[in-house]
């Protein structure tokens, strides 16, 4: 297991380095050398959290969540992606290697490993084998669905075929040049390993591994990915299949609102546990830097007895807000996973969309009301089913928040006409990101597109 492990960081170095030049390429090693024989080898790769269970972080920088306090602070960001980033800059990285790219590549590479080894040696026709494939299809799904949601445009079903999606590796040879998949091919590739591992993972979350998925988990992904797409019968669908599996919502009273990590790793309403990268801490983890503070209009919308203000939140010596650490336990970088918070804003959103704004709200009220104080909460009204949409909406903000979540909400959203303009200000500068800005789409990094030779994101 320990020569596999090597080898595969070895060619993991190699495919995150930016400037590879021809004869650089050439000497990577085959990936025929890889050679696990077991389903326990072949489980530790995928159980291997440092590669494994990571989002990207560009769309954590760049959402409207947080702002920087000062000129001054933002000109000590330690990078220039993440200075560029924040203010939505066209060429985001100047040459930088980003990890959002390489980092999830890295990991499809691990599944497409496993899922390789599985069918050569017919492990997947065993039991345990087959638990292993659906995790790996379902590792693979959730990391391209995260990677065509940050680099390929909000998904339209009438230009899918057209739009470009991402390079669709489905297979461990590093030597292989792939080009860009259309949206529509990537999303069905996603949907395909989705349906699959459906039907090989258990059922339930396993309680003390929630690094695992299971089929709550992979329910709910496609949940997420439905209301994504804008695909509102297969979102609510599958959050109901979700949560047949895994239906758990914390009363918030019994969470401390003190403590600056209130939560564990594995607090019950977690269906899979992802967390962002480790890059771009700066900006993105759950250190409590006075740099940074919760953006003040997103603080005001919490009511005062709403428990989530003191439990999400903390004021620092400037008075300022900060993040507490979420469903990530004592873990420094933001928990990015599925939970059944999620997938009941997923259901009632759903259910407001189709105009059953009673039943809509009857379900928002069953997540706020284990999220306020004891005896406090009053149930919710709206006087039309798109007044409830709007109220389910602002809820997904609140309750979602420092999870990854946010900017894809804001491209889907806006393709829906809402017009959400997004500002910032840099001493005497401001910046402005429009609806359906071409920036909603991240730049593909310039040292994949030396390599490869695959087509620029037009920003």
């Amino acid at each position: 297991m320990k020569k596999i492990t090597e080898y595969l960081l070895v060619v993991l170095t190699m495919l995150s380095v930016g400037g590879c030049k021809k004869d650089f390429l050439e000497k990577k090693p085959s990936s025929s050398i890889l050679s696990p024989t077991s389903i326990q080898e072949l489980n530790a790769l995928l159980e291997n959290t440092n590669i494994m269970n990571k989002t990207a972080a560009l769309p954590q920088i760049s959402a409207d969540e947080y702002k920087i306090v000062s000129e001054q602070n933002y000109l000590a960001l330690p990078s220039v992606t993440e200075r560029n980033a924040y203010i939505w800059a066209k060429d985001i990285y100047e040459g930088e290697v980003n990890a959002d790219w390489n980092k999830l590549y890295a990991q499809i590479f691990y599944c497409n490993n496993v899922l390789k080894t599985l069918n050569d040696l017919q492990l997947d026709l065993l039991s345990d084998g087959k638990k292993t494939k659906g995790w790996a299809l379902f590792d693979r799904a959730y990391t391209y669905f995260d990677l065509m949601r940050n680099f390929s445009s909000g998904f339209q079903k009438s230009t899918a075929d057209v739009v470009l999606g991402v390079p669709l590796r489905l297979g461990p040879n590093v030597d292989e040049t792939l080009q860009r998949s259309s949206l529509k091919e990537t999303l069905e590739q996603i949907i395909l390993d989705v349906d699959e591992a459906v039907g090989l993972l258990e059922a339930k979350v396993p309680e003390n591994n929630r690094n695992r998925p299971s089929k709550a988990a992979a329910y709910a992904l496609k949940a997420r990915i439905g209301i994504y797409i804008r695909d509102y019968d297969m979102a609510e669908r599958s959050a109901d299949s979700s949560l047949k599996y895994h239906d758990k919502i914390v009363d918030y009273n019994s969470i401390s609102r003190t403590s600056s990590t209130p939560f564990s790793y594995n607090t019950a309403e977690i269906i899979y546990h992802s967390s962002q990268i480790v890059n771009y801490s700066s900006l993105t983890s759950y250190d409590n830097l006075p740099a940074i503070e919760v953006n003040p209009i997103l603080i005001q919308e919490y009511a005062a007895n709403d428990l989530r203000k003191s439990i999400f939140y903390l004021v620092n010596s400037q008075g300022r807000y900060n993040v507490k650490r979420g469903y990530a336990g004592g873990g420094f970088y933001a928990f990015t996973g599925l939970a059944c918070d999620e997938i009941y804003l997923i259901k009632a959103e759903c259910l407001a969309r189709r105009g059953e704004k009673d039943l809509s709200l009857q379900f928002l009220d069953r997540l706020l009301i284990n999220r306020y104080l004891k005896g406090s909460y009053t149930s919710s009204t709206a006087s039309s089913a798109e007044n409830a949409l709007d109220m389910i909406l602002k809820e997904r903000w609140k309750e979602l928040v420092w999870r990854g979540i946010r900017w894809s909400d804001l491209k889907r959203l806006n393709m829906e006409s809402r017009n959400i303009m997004l500002s910032r200000q840099i001493g005497q500068a401001t910046y402005t990101l429009p609806a359906n800005d071409l920036r909603y789409v991240f730049p593909i990094p310039d040292n994949e597109i030396a390599m490869s030779g695959i087509i620029q994101n037009n920003r």
